[in-house]
């Protein structure tokens, strides 16, 4: 398998390998050896090429210190060479061994109670420790000069899903090595003291020595800055922890690629260090999983979301574990995929960016915190529904990875997304209101539900291959971002901007001009001049959690304004009026800005809440609220759809779920997949050929429940 020089991240970046990886992760260790051989002859005939294995057995390399044994898995991966599956190799540092906890007791994590983890379960050692990150050094490099000249091993996973288990640690080591960052970032306690507010509450620092980590309703709040900083801390501490690894691989050989695969995404800055030192990113994905927790709509449209914001981070993908049955710890268990999803949620993975999958796992385990997370085979070592899918979505990428390579997905309109400072500045002061994903999610979903290619992008990337851009209430901004911005709409592109952007400094301080700040008001010819919350029916009129709990709302003995229940406020959009959710903003317009939607009662009744304004061959827009459903679908028909946004297939049914991968040389893939169980109809006219099949659709033609189409244009 051939590595080419990975690009800057974008979200255009292609993947840069020449093959599909394609396999599961695997544990060898898991099972007597009598099973590897039939294991390796079953991968192969399913149409497999690779396995990731070894990421939670640091106790196997290592069994005590200073002393390795690479016998056991040597001789796993010369038998599975011998029917030709490669291996991925992971660094084990998701798992330290129990010797080293007990020896170095020093290297685990601390909640925010003081709880100092045990040994037990996983990520149990904090990345912030020095102590960690010495052992962790030791076993890369041991493993690494191990395996350097194994033709059979191609490349390299760090850890495991680093900070998803937790992200937080409240440890010693964590706070020394927190004041040694805030030191070096600020050079003297006066310039830290000014960004962090130390004149509020009397937060000031004398000295770094003095500084602690945020420990949140202790017995208040914390600075909105202290708590920025201490997650720009983790991120950087768990870039460097991966950046001691990384190095030591490319330096042993420089022709393995290396990647991580992501879990739950938590302090992680993928346009940082983090992800520059990778080849690519992997993200492990479970569609059922998601929907359980999240709520999104459906387990198709989770997932489709959610690989929609992971592209967003570095653009095309691998999917080190992708769902292939029942998901289950003991205290949760997922909806199990019915037959031919398992199938169907592979295929979306591809469409939406994946160059590289892997069903987890080969088999369910029969002991420890996952028996029922169920895999390819069962747990009597069969084959049954689940490896007869995973062998034909084998043949599906033969079918397509010539064709599939190198290509990128299309997007019409971007979401901006893939922003640490935005994440984490909502974070620290979110006051009861959407996020700037939950808020996307409105306008993301509407898009996904016409078929039109959407996704997210970051305001750095190149914006001229979008149609529309929006901005959902980014606190932050760069006035650099701005430039790009303003060069996308003069160009043609159509720019939405919501509220609350560009209020803060990279501080958290509210800045000392009407919003939106750092050129965003020039371009868009729009200041705000007040904003406040809109009550929805029935609301208790306090908004979030407050500290004091007890005497605050409904449930105590202070009662909320009798007004707040009726406090809410409606837009009139054309001959539309519906009602508006979460916050108001009192707009000054600048001469030459046109309403487009107004406030329709209370105050401001007749106020511009919805604006645009002509910039060069585009126009700018300012949104004075927050998406609602209702009010992203009427954006969608009024704003989208006359600027030629377009469905990528017109005419299809609402069922099914459409998304095109587009090559330099104007390849076109479009995928045209049926995420329910039933059959839909549809009217294709020929000028396109499916790759699954070889044949041509021409006329009415049916799609099975989860079946799928792989379109080529000839």
């Amino acid at each position: 398998m051939k590595k080419t020089t990975p690009q800057s991240l974008s979200v255009w970046r292609p993947l840069n390998l020449d093959r599909f990886l394609l396999g599961v992760p695997h544990y060898p260790e898991h099972v007597e050896e009598s099973y590897w051989d039939r294991d390796a002859m079953r991968m192969a005939e399913a149409g497999f090429n690779a396995v990731r294995m070894g990421e939670f057995a640091w106790h196997i390399w290592e069994p005590y210190q200073g002393h390795f044994d690479f016998d056991l898995f040597d001789r796993a991966i010369e038998g599975l060479a011998r029917h030709g599956i490669k291996t991925i190799l992971c660094t084990p540092t998701a798992t330290p061994p129990r010797w080293l906890s007990e020896a170095h007791p020093e290297i685990l994590r601390v909640d925010m109670s003081g709880r100092v983890a045990s040994h037990g379960s996983r990520q149990h050692g904090d990345t912030t420790s020095p102590v960690l990150r010495d052992h962790s050094r030791r076993i890369t490099a041991a493993m690494a000069a191990h395996y350097a000249s194994n033709p059979n091993v191609i490349g390299w996973q760090t850890d495991n899903e680093l900070n998803t288990t937790t992200s937080l640690s409240f440890s010693k080591s964590c706070e020394v090595e927190f004041r040694k960052w805030c030191h070096l970032k600020y050079g003297t306690i006066e310039k830290l003291n000014e960004a962090w507010g130390g004149h509020f509450w009397a937060t000031h620092y004398d000295n770094f020595d003095q500084v602690v980590l945020p420990i949140e309703n202790n017995p208040s709040y914390v600075s909105p800055g202290h708590r920025q900083d201490y997650h720009r801390f983790l991120a950087h501490a768990t870039a460097m922890f991966q950046r001691d690894q990384v190095e030591i691989l490319r330096k042993t050989n420089p022709d393995w690629f290396v990647f991580h695969n992501l879990g739950q995404l938590e302090d992680i800055d993928f346009r940082s260090d983090f992800g520059q030192d990778l080849d690519f990113i992997g993200f492990d994905i479970y569609p059922m999983l998601y929907d359980e927790f999240r709520r999104n709509g459906g387990h198709a449209y989770s997932q489709a979301l959610h690989l929609d914001i992971c592209r967003s981070y570095s653009g095309n993908f691998i999917v080190p574990e992708q769902a292939s049955g029942l998901g289950s710890q003991p205290a949760f268990s997922t909806m199990t995929p019915e037959p031919g999803e398992m199938r169907r949620m592979a295929l979306t993975s591809v469409a939406r960016g994946a160059d590289g999958l892997m069903f987890f796992r080969w088999r369910p385990a029969h002991f420890g915190a996952e028996i029922y997370w169920m895999g390819i085979l069962d747990h009597d070592d069969q084959p049954r529904r689940r490896y007869a899918e995973a062998k034909r979505f084998a043949s599906d990428i033969k079918a397509i990875e010539q064709d599939l390579l190198g290509t990128s997905v299309r997007i019409d309109v971007g979401i901006a997304g893939a922003d640490f400072d935005n994440q984490e500045a909502y974070r620290t002061y979110p006051m009861g209101l959407p996020s700037p994903a939950e808020d996307a999610v409105h306008l993301h979903r509407a898009l996904y539900r016409r078929n039109i290619a959407a996704g997210f992008v970051h305001p750095e990337d190149d914006l001229s291959r979008l149609k529309a851009l929006y901005v959902p209430h980014w606190l932050m901004w760069d006035e650099k971002w701005t430039e790009n911005i303003r060069a996308f709409v003069e160009g043609g592109g159509k720019l939405i901007v919501s509220a609350m952007t560009g209020t803060r400094t990279r501080d958290n301080h509210i800045l000392r001009e009407l919003a939106p700040g750092m050129g965003l008001g020039d371009l868009l010819g729009v200041r705000v001049e007040e904003f406040g919350r809109v009550a929805a029916p029935g609301s208790d009129g306090l908004f979030g959690t407050h500290p004091k709990g007890a005497g605050f709302g409904p449930s105590g003995d202070v009662p909320a304004p009798a007004c707040s229940a009726h406090r809410s406020y409606h837009i009139q959009y054309g001959n539309h009026t519906f009602q508006a959710a979460h916050l108001y903003e009192k707009l000054v317009l600048e001469d030459g800005v046109d309403v487009v939607a107004t406030w329709a009662d209370r105050w401001i009744e007749g106020e511009a809440v919805l604006t645009g304004r002509q910039v060069g061959k585009g126009s700018a827009h300012y949104l004075g609220t927050y998406l609602t459903e209702t009010l992203a679908e009427h954006m969608v028909e009024n704003l989208l759809s006359p600027a030629g946004i377009h469905p990528i297939l017109p005419d299809l049914p609402a069922d099914l779920e459409v998304t095109e991968r587009t090559g330099p040389d104007g390849r076109r893939l479009i995928f045209v997949l049926n995420p329910t169980s039933k059959t839909v109809e549809i009217n294709l006219d020929g000028q396109f050929k499916d790759l699954l099949s070889g044949e041509i659709p021409q006329g009415p033609m049916e799609i099975q429940g989860y079946d799928a189409l792989v379109l080529r244009a000839d």
